[in-house]
């Protein structure tokens, strides 16, 4: 429920939406329309600068010269500068108080938000700045009141107002050091954008080029209406009567003549205090303290999602091509499918994301807040391309055989690197002309030691063929990873079952090492099926974790057993075997892993005696993992070793 201040907001962002479009509403813009101010404010102030004299007698005279002179050169980008500074103000304050109002400083946002703070003020003391060059009666008021402000801090001691009494006291230093200052604080505020602008992923600086036309052409109409003038010239010998007061940058004057300069000290102190603490001040928000997992179609990924993070921003933070415009709710361009868990939505527009499409599934990703592990397809956006995932070399330090088929290979990554993976994640092998074989990975994540892959041999495959012919241990592999949207869900209490097929028990010796090590009570069963007993090449560890654990079972399933294996266990396949001890599958989720044919029979078998699209988890599946599996959509992504 959008509090006041968000309604407002968006009420306002609505009214804007029907003058401008929601592709080009400036509140949508915040932050590139600032850029954009300060590059203005940036680019007139140095043409000012190239026709400013530093000095007592002549710095009044160049100004006026300038303005009066170049009329509609000179005077309208005076006017262009003071009108930018104005405006670029006026928009950081907006911009910092909608993160404020929508909550967006807590957290990881922390320095994004502390780092605005200190733009805020370094613009506002470049500005102030900026009055006293023209040395006019407001430019006398602004410095005498400075020097007075300052004064009272002990460091100083009363020795900056000397300097001040009268016209003689008043040198062309103070000029040239004016200019140093009106020079360096805009280039640590640029300084600063940079940094503030590199925490947030693709962060843009630039608003569209329609907003920038039609921003340039109010400010000059602005100038050319009301131009910015000076004053009368300075005089420290007498004393100003009547001022044309600025209230816009210089309220803070106002105070520190009515308050006095302690208690104004005492306002602004305390005020930029309480603006550096409020990340750490106690939230509103009690469901978004948590970080999650995100699994990411068609990138075929698994991310962290940070505590309050919004979708896109997590998938941008890793460079995943995800289609985006306005990143407030507005515009709808980044609608995505919901394939699993739940969402806390910002505050957004209806008409971004209708009552009809949340209850399809959709959901938009600069809005959508992970509240458990969160899975989603998207459709890239045109044109861009994802970052490539990492690729690493590794060393083979061990060729175990497991079976007459079977070969457990490990990897060592070059310089001892650890590789963070998900349970039921997989690696892509690279082979020397490009081609990629998949295995996943066999141990759980926070297993020390190499990476261990199952493979199995396949008539005629290249890497299979080659890994139990001619590889040794030594020799150097490429391959890319983590790769994978499928792995453990832990956040359901529905006992699990687990099929295997052949090689799929490593992405499930994977899950199940997993769920040991961090306790999982939940009811698990494993059934794992193979043509014969030799194919349970490492049969005696699950039984072992049957012994050990009192919540998890191994049911092995044999398909073709020949005499010679004397087999009296369970037989056929394996999905049948399911499906006779569990006829009704509503109450369980199911992770299937092996090959494509293997999931493509078990799927539909399995939805017809209950189990929901939601439970049914799968490696086999390259787009949406609880979909079934169907004609041409059926990818082969053959993990667990099936790859030739």
């Amino acid at each position: 429920m959008p509090t006041p201040g968000q309604r407002v907001f968006l009420a306002l962002e609505k009214v804007f939406n029907v003058f401008f479009g929601d592709r080009l509403n400036p509140f949508y813009y915040l932050g590139a329309i600032a850029y954009f101010l300060f590059w203005i404010a940036a680019v007139t102030g140095l043409y000012l600068y190239a026709f400013f004299e530093t000095s007592v007698v002549n710095a009044y005279a160049s100004v006026e010269s300038l303005t009066h002179g170049q009329r509609y050169a000179g005077g309208v980008i005076r006017s262009l500068h003071r009108y930018s500074s104005d405006a670029l103000v006026l928009v950081m304050v907006l911009h910092m108080l909608r993160h404020y109002i929508f909550d967006h400083f807590r957290g990881f946002r922390w320095f994004s938000w502390i780092s605005g703070v200190a733009i805020l003020w370094l613009t506002y003391a470049s500005g102030v700045n900026g009055y006293m060059l023209p040395w006019d009666r407001l430019a006398q008021f602004v410095v005498t009141v400075t020097t007075e402000w300052f004064d009272v801090l002990p460091v100083i001691g009363g020795s900056m107002t000397r300097n001040f009494i009268s016209n003689a006291n008043v040198s062309d230093r103070l000029f040239s050091l004016l200019s140093f200052i009106h020079i360096g604080l805009p280039l640590s505020v640029l300084a600063l954008l940079w940094v503030h602008t590199q925490r947030i992923p693709s962060a843009k600086t630039n608003p569209p080029r329609p907003l920038m036309i039609g921003m340039v052409i109010s400010l000059i109409v602005l100038s050319l209406v009301k131009p910015a003038l000076s004053q009368a010239p300075a005089d420290m010998a007498t004393i100003v009567p009547t001022l044309d007061f600025d209230w816009f940058y210089l309220p803070a004057y106002a105070l520190i003549q009515h308050w006095g300069a302690v208690n104004t000290w005492f306002l602004v102190l305390g005020a930029t205090a309480l603006l550096v603490a409020l990340p750490w001040l106690p939230s509103r928000s009690r469901a978004r303290q948590k970080s999650w997992s995100l699994a990411v179609h068609p990138d075929d990924r698994i991310i962290a999602v940070r505590a309050g993070e919004t979708l896109l921003d997590a998938g941008l933070r890793e460079g995943m091509p995800m289609p985006f415009e306005c990143r407030n709710g507005g515009c709808g361009v980044c609608k995505c499918t919901l394939l699993h868990g739940q969402v806390d939505l910002l505050p957004f527009q209806v008409t971004a994301l209708t009552a009809q499409e949340r209850a399809a599934g959709k959901t938009l990703l600069c809005c959508a807040v992970a509240l458990s592990d969160v899975e989603i397809q998207y459709v890239p956006q045109a044109g861009t391309k994802a970052l490539p995932v990492r690729l690493y070399t590794a060393r083979v330090t061990t060729l175990e055989p497991l079976s007459d088929d079977v070969i457990r290979l490990c990897l060592q990554i070059e310089g001892g690197a650890r590789l963070p993976f998900h349970p039921g994640q997989y690696i892509n092998i690279v082979l020397e002309d490009g081609a990629k074989r998949s295995f996943s990975f066999a141990t759980a994540p926070h297993a020390e030691g190499d990476i261990e892959l199952h493979v199995r041999l396949v008539e005629g495959g290249r890497f299979t063929t080659a890994v139990f012919n001619t590889m040794r241990v030594g020799d150097a592999l490429r391959f890319e990873g983590p790769m994978g949207a499928f792995t453990l869900r832990e956040d359901s209490d529905k006992p699990i079952i687990f099929v295997a097929g052949s090689t799929g028990f490593a992405p499930v010796k994977s899950m199940l090492e997993h769920a040991f090590h961090i306790g999982l009570k939940r009811r698990m069963i494993l059934y794992w099926g193979v043509r014969r007993r030799s194919g349970l090449y490492l049969g005696e560890l699950a039984e072992a974790w049957a012994r050990e654990h009192d919540n998890f079972t191994f049911v092995p399933v044999l398909s073709a057993p020949p005499p010679e294996d004397r087999w009296t266990g369970r037989t056929g396949l394996v999905h049948e075997a399911i499906l006779t001890d569990f006829p009704d599958l509503s109450a369980h989720q199911v992770y299937a892993c092996g090959s494509v044919q293997m999931v493509a029979a078990a799927y539909p078998a399995f939805a017809k005696h209950g189990i929901a699209s939601e439970d049914c988890f799968s490696d086999a599946f390259h787009l949406a993992p609880q979909r079934p599996l169907q004609g041409h959509d059926a990818e082969m992504v053959k993990l667990g070793g099936s790859h030739v």
